[in-house]
């Protein structure tokens, strides 16, 4: 191409160039028209409750008198007064709360994520019956969990329990078990509870997310020969990852701010208390509202902080797309 040629092609470029960004420019306008009243209403009924939650966790608010408070710094943090007054960061039951949440979201989230997705991959045959079979397969995530938690609690109850009536008559234990109230069962019979409820969300997420994947390549391997278990590990986890990463994200978000069911199977022990019912019991129980203000101010920065790592070590984009 001669010199004249390239110097006449340069202009319609930087046009077509423009054009685009000034297409880009009026989406991206568009797009923060379209979300600004959702983000005004975001920040009306979550930005502002939370910018008052970590205002009143610097101050020594109390109940009883909740316009009447002193502004103390970082007090309900850091305080040691002689073991009369902790801070969170110096009393012992705040981080044992903080290990029970962690080791209830890492152990629960893996159990449910493996089993979610046993569960997809079934569902996602072909079967007679596989429509209804989807349908009840939800009604323990359907069930409220305060109902849920309330109804294992009689089924594991040591006196009335059909749990242990029915091990006791296979000859699997020689006594009843308190499971709730033995501090060596009571958090792993919280586990199991929360893993009945929740497997069916994450298998609903999974199964999403199977349903996406094009038929030809599964026609392909199984032309080549290829064995079942090689071609999930091969073909279908690496496609619906960044699905099951973004499944995960969810699950741990809900998991790390576990309450009720921890609080109706097991109330305020100190072996399976979270650090949501932590919270509630310094505000409620305890009617320190500057010192549960402030555990709920670490409950949002400990939940934010390992979201961002999780997102992190996935290379997860906000798109749900991996890096």
């Amino acid at each position: 191409m001669s010199g004249a040629a390239i110097r006449a092609t340069a202009p319609a470029r930087e046009t077509v160039r423009g054009g685009r960004s000034a297409l880009t420019r009026s989406r991206v306008r568009s797009a923060w028209i379209f979300i600004a009243p959702t983000l005004v209403v975001l920040v009306l009924i979550a930005g502002w409750p939370l910018a008052r939650t970590i205002w009143f966790s610097l101050t020594d608010a109390n109940l009883n008198s909740l316009n009447d408070y002193e502004f103390i710094g970082f007090e309900n943090y850091i305080a040691n007064y002689d073991g009369e007054w902790l801070g969170l960061l110096t009393d012992p039951d705040w981080w044992r709360s903080v290990w029970n949440t962690v080791w209830f979201t890492g152990v629960s989230v893996s159990i449910e994520t493996v089993l979610g997705t046993i569960v997809a991959l079934l569902l996602n045959a072909s079967f007679p019956g596989r429509g209804i079979m989807r349908a009840v397969i939800l009604i323990p995530w359907a069930i409220p969990t305060v109902v849920s938690a309330k109804m294992w609690n009689w089924m594991l109850h040591d006196q009335f329990g059909v749990i242990n009536d029915m091990l006791l008559r296979l000859g699997l234990i020689a006594a009843p078990i308190t499971w709730t109230a033995n501090p060596d069962t009571a958090l792993w019979t919280v586990v199991m509870v929360d893993v009945w409820k929740t497997t069916p969300f994450m298998a609903l997420l999974i199964l999403a997310a199977l349903q996406m994947l094009p038929g030809d390549i599964y026609e392909a391997a199984k032309v080549d020969g290829v064995h079942p278990v090689k071609v999930f590990f091969r073909v279908t986890l690496p496609l619906i990852r960044p699905a099951l990463i973004v499944a995960v994200i969810f699950r741990a978000l809900d998991a790390l701010r576990v309450f009720d069911l921890i609080y109706v199977l097991t109330a305020n022990s100190r072996d399976t208390m979270s650090m949501s019912v932590y919270a509630r019991q310094q505000l409620v129980d305890f009617q320190e509202v500057g010192l549960g203000s402030a555990a709920s101010t670490l409950i949002f920065l400990i939940i934010a902080l390992l979201i961002v790592i999780t997102m992190a070590a996935g290379r997860v984009r906000l798109g749900g797309e991996t890096r």
